[in-house]
C-alpha cells in the first residue's frame, strides 16, 4: 500500500516547514508547495529526506492558475492526497487612511482567501469521487475580535473560518472532512516583529505536533495552544466596551515597508 500523501502549501518556513517535518516523521509523502521552491528542496536535502518521498511544486497562492496547476502536478505526478494543508498567509498591519493600504488589503485576501479556495479546487472533485480525504484551513485566533492595525488579517482570518464551515457543510455527505485549525501566537516569521504581548507562545514544532493529532482526531475546528482557545471564548462574550478598553493603547501590527 502507498504511504499517505499530504499537500503543504506556505511550505518554505514556519509553520507549514515545521508541519512538513511532522508529517514526514511519522512516514508520510510530501507534497510541498510555495514561490521558493528552491528553498524547499535545498531544506528537504539538507533533512536527508528520502527523495522518492516528497516533491516541491513551485506555486503563488495570489495568482489562481499557479496554484491549480500545482495541485493538478500533483495529482499527475504523486497522486491525490490524503490531507491538504492550506497553510500559505500573510499577516501585514494597516491604515485604512493610507491609500497605498488598501492595496495591502487586495493582497491579504488574494493570498489568505481566494489562496484558500484555489489550493483546495483541484482536490475536492477527486476526493468525493474516491469518498474520502481531509482539507485543512489554518485560521487564526485574529478571527475571534478584530484588532487595532490588524483590520485586513483579521478580516481575512474570520473569512477563513466561515469559508472553511460552508465548505465543511458541502462535503461532508461525500466522506471529504474540512478542518480549521486556528493557531494563537507561534514563533515564525510572521510574528517576531510584532510589536505587543503574544500570550501563550509556541515553536512552530510544539504547534505542528499538535497539529498533526487534531488533524487525525475527526475534529472539525480547534484553536492551538488550548490556552488561546479559552481566551477566544472569554473575547466572544465580552461586551463592546470592554473589549475596545481592553484594546486602547495596543501595540499596532507594522504597516508594509516599517
Amino acid at each position: 500500500m502507498n504511504q499517505a500523501l499530504v499537500y503543504i502549501t506556505g511550505a518554505s518556513s514556519g509553520i507549514g516547514q515545521a508541519l512538513a517535518a511532522r508529517y514526514y516523521a511519522a512516514g508520510w509523502r510530501l507534497a510541498l508547495v510555495a514561490r521558493r521552491a528552491a528553498e524547499i528542496e535545498a531544506w528537504c536535502a539538507a533533512q536527508g529526506f528520502d527523495p522518492g518521498r516528497w516533491a516541491v511544486y513551485g506555486a503563488d497562492v495570489r495568482q489562481v492558475d499557479s496554484i491549480v496547476a500545482a495541485g493538478r502536478a500533483c495529482i499527475e505526478r504523486q497522486g491525490v492526497p490524503d490531507v491538504v494543508i492550506a497553510n500559505a498567509g500573510i499577516s501585514v498591519g494597516i491604515d485604512t487612511s493610507q491609500y497605498a493600504d488598501l492595496e495591502v488589503m487586495r493582497q491579504t485576501f488574494e493570498t489568505n482567501n481566494l489562496g484558500m479556495a484555489a489550493t483546495f479546487h483541484p482536490f475536492i472533485d477527486p476526493m468525493r469521487a474516491r469518498g474520502s480525504g481531509v482539507l485543512v484551513g489554518i485560521a487564526s485566533v485574529a478571527a475571534i475580535r478584530g484588532l487595532p492595525g490588524h483590520g485586513a488579517y483579521c478580516a481575512s482570518k474570520a473569512a477563513v473560518v466561515s469559508y472553511c464551515e460552508s465548505l465543511r457543510g458541502e462535503l461532508r455527505p461525500s466522506g471529504v472532512r474540512v478542518v480549521t485549525v486556528a493557531p494563537g501566537y507561534i514563533d515564525t516569521p510572521l510574528t517576531r516583529g510584532n510589536r505587543y504581548s503574544m500570550p501563550f507562545l509556541m515553536s512552530a514544532e510544539t504547534f505542528a505536533d499538535r497539529a498533526f493529532r487534531v488533524i487525525a482526531s475527526g475534529a472539525s475546528y480547534r484553536v492551538i495552544p488550548w490556552q488561546m482557545g479559552l481566551l477566544t471564548k472569554l473575547m466572544r462574550i465580552v461586551p463592546n466596551w470592554l473589549f475596545d478598553r481592553a484594546v486602547a493603547g495596543r501595540g499596532r501590527k507594522r504597516r508594509q515597508g516599517e
